[in-house]
């Protein structure tokens, strides 16, 4: 693995305990837990936009490219929905991060299953 990959996947890492430590401690009432939750969306945002599409870039199939489009918005969903837990009084924040959940989860596991097939 290069150094670039290696960089990436522990940002990855860190913005995903970010999102994790970030919702579940917003149950308790701390003022940083929207902060903490927003800084972790965008940084697994940035890192899953910086993530080549597929073995070469440009020649990714039509549905790889589909599914990282749905990546992506899985991704602006997640730094919405912390957002929102910044504007609202609510749980309306819960909506938004379920939408993202969903993306990411299925995008985890087509794209991979795409990849093997090219």
């Amino acid at each position: 693995m290069n150094t670039k990959k290696r960089i990436l996947t522990y940002l990855f890492i860190l913005g995903g305990l970010m999102l994790l430590v970030g919702a579940a401690i917003y149950v308790t009432g701390w003022p940083f837990a929207p902060h903490l939750f927003t800084a972790g969306a965008v940084v697994v945002a940035v890192v899953q936009a910086l993530s080549p599409v597929g073995p070469q870039d440009g020649n990714a199939s039509v549905v790889l490219r589909r599914l990282r489009r749905q990546q992506l918005f899985g991704a602006v969903m997640l730094v919405v929905s912390g957002l929102l837990m910044w504007t609202t009084h609510g749980n309306e924040w819960i909506v938004a991060l379920t939408i993202a959940a969903v993306l990411e989860l299925y995008t985890a596991w087509r794209i991979p299953a795409e990849e093997a097939k090219q």
